[in-house]
């Protein structure tokens, strides 16, 4: 029952209808018996930072996905060093009287790249934005070196620029043995694909952000090139019970509830 009482958590962003967020996170808050709800919340960029400060001094928090990461890290009183780092935010709460966060997808992509059982030296990023530099952060903590696709070429030099000042070292695109999607492309089914296999010889295995029913069309066109392939599912769940730690530090995250709840949305 929904009260005066209860903590509200969104996900801010836009598009959010497809995310399955709302589902994962209010699973978790049932079995853990938390007087909480998570809902999805469509907004403009201009909306993000009176819509966390709110959210988070009432008691919530949230997550804030594609466009707004970049916004969400600026609207901060108490950053993360990662966020100061990587200039996006995809989690926030309140701590201390003030408006802090983080950004979970670090751990969502490390995650992933565990269950997919694939060490790379050579990375291939797909996008440029706040999730893409989480895939950066990542490749810098498993040592590997990486490149980056984008359809603006100023867009890749400055994100190599700043990739290099954090100390990852530069990969070429035909050198890639793991490709992670970091766009949008493939939420909708009549999207491009965001590389064709024939583009990257090298890969072993790819990873795409992106999730849908019955896996993304990336995701099958790297299979039948013979690679590990998987969608996004496993990074959405460990990045959202990162997010519940920060949210709820008292209490472990009910990981095979959020994985169940993501399994019977997703197939």
């Amino acid at each position: 029952m929904i009260g005066g009482r209860t903590r509200v958590f969104a996900l801010l962003g836009a598009p959010v209808s497809h995310s399955l967020s709302p589902a994962m996170q209010n699973a978790a808050f049932r079995v853990l018996g938390l007087d909480a709800i998570y809902v999805p919340l469509p907004c403009d960029s201009f909306q993000v930072p009176t819509l966390m400060s709110a959210l988070a001094a009432a008691g919530g928090g949230g997550n804030v996905t594609v466009p707004h990461k970049a916004t969400a890290a600026r609207a901060l009183a108490r950053p993360s060093e990662r966020v100061s780092a990587l200039g996006a935010c995809n989690t926030f709460w309140w701590e201390d009287g003030a408006l802090a966060g983080e950004t979970t997808d670090v751990e969502g992509v490390l995650s992933a790249l565990r269950h997919l059982e694939v060490e790379a030296e050579a990375w291939l990023v797909i996008g440029t934005g706040g999730s893409a530099r989480a895939v950066a952060e990542a490749a810098r903590q498993s040592g590997a070196r990486l490149t980056v696709s984008s359809r603006s070429p100023a867009r890749a030099a400055e994100f190599m620029a700043w990739a290099g000042a954090r100390g990852v070292g530069a990969a070429a695109v035909e050198e890639a043995e793991l490709l992670v999607n970091a766009t949008p492309l493939g939420l909708k089914a009549d999207d491009p694909l965001p590389v064709r296999p024939e583009a990257t010889p090298r890969a072993v295995a790819a990873l795409d952000l992106v999730y849908r029913r019955g896996g993304t069309a990336w995701v099958q066109s790297q299979r039948k090139a013979g690679r590990r392939a998987a969608d996004g599912r496993e990074v959405l769940l460990a990045q959202g019970a990162a997010a519940l730690i920060r949210w709820f530090p008292r209490y472990d995250p009910p990981l095979d509830v959020m994985r169940a709840a993501l399994r019977a949305a997703l197939g």
